[in-house]
């Protein structure tokens, strides 16, 4: 794993945690916790430059709203305590889309390092601002089947069976989003920063329990994609 640029070591339950300074913190982290809501919270990915598609996929029109507009929905409506969105690439034109929502918004100015930079950039914003967070969903923008209700079963799952780690299930394959307890929070910190949380998920198959995501395996990486998508939503 790469040595941070500038590190700070923070005491966190049974373990510590580098925290790099990716971010721009607009948010006011003295702000009290609410004791009556969920100790759940969701990190939302959308930092990538969508190389590949040749166009932003976040400001893409799915159902009627940018791409990014309609993940960042779901997690609001699937009862969070928080939503936490990871932008790095195309920043502003992405911010404009969220900025009225009630979300933390993170810039990530190493995203070009790849997904882990982004994941854990949001879980140290996390755990600085709701030290009290049981478990985070890591989820990613550029699925367009995404709903609060397979969110909600995430939850759920979590909530029933205590597993450690619930994972999406499509394509004969365990995947995001995924939720994590916070015992792998020490795990995802530790990720490189070329990494997805699909790593762990893959290094604990027995602490996994798994939640069936009906279109979980469209996601929209390149033009050909996007059109496959208009063709069968």
């Amino acid at each position: 794993m790469a040595v941070p640029d500038i590190a700070t070591v923070y005491k966190w339950p049974r373990f510590l945690y580098l925290e790099r300074m990716t971010q721009d913190d607009e948010t006011d982290l003295s702000a009290e916790d609410d004791e009556n809501s969920s100790k759940i919270s969701i990190i939302l990915l959308a930092a990538g430059s969508s190389s590949r598609m040749g166009q932003s996929k976040q400001l893409l029109d799915v159902r009627g709203k940018p791409l990014l507009l309609h993940s960042t929905k779901a997690a609001l409506d699937s009862g969070a305590k928080s939503i936490n969105i990871i932008l790095g690439a195309n920043e502003q034109p992405h911010r404009e889309v969220i900025k009225q929502l009630p979300v933390d918004i993170i810039s990530n100015h190493f995203w070009k390092s790849g997904m882990g930079s982004s994941i854990k950039a949001g879980l140290n914003h996390l755990v600085r601002k709701h030290s009290d967070t049981e478990a985070v969903i890591i989820m990613v923008c550029d699925q367009p089947a995404i709903t609060s209700i397979h969110l909600q079963n995430l939850i759920r799952k979590f909530e029933e069976t205590r597993s450690p780690i619930v994972a999406s299930y499509y394509s004969s394959t365990a995947g995001v989003p995924a939720l994590f307890s916070r015992s792998f929070f020490s795990n995802i910190l530790m990720l490189k920063d070329d990494q997805g949380a699909k790593k762990i998920i893959e290094q604990f198959p027995e602490q996994v329990q798994k939640v069936e995501f009906p279109g979980g395996s469209m996601d929209l990486d390149t033009g050909e994609d996007y059109q496959q998508y208009l063709k069968v939503k």
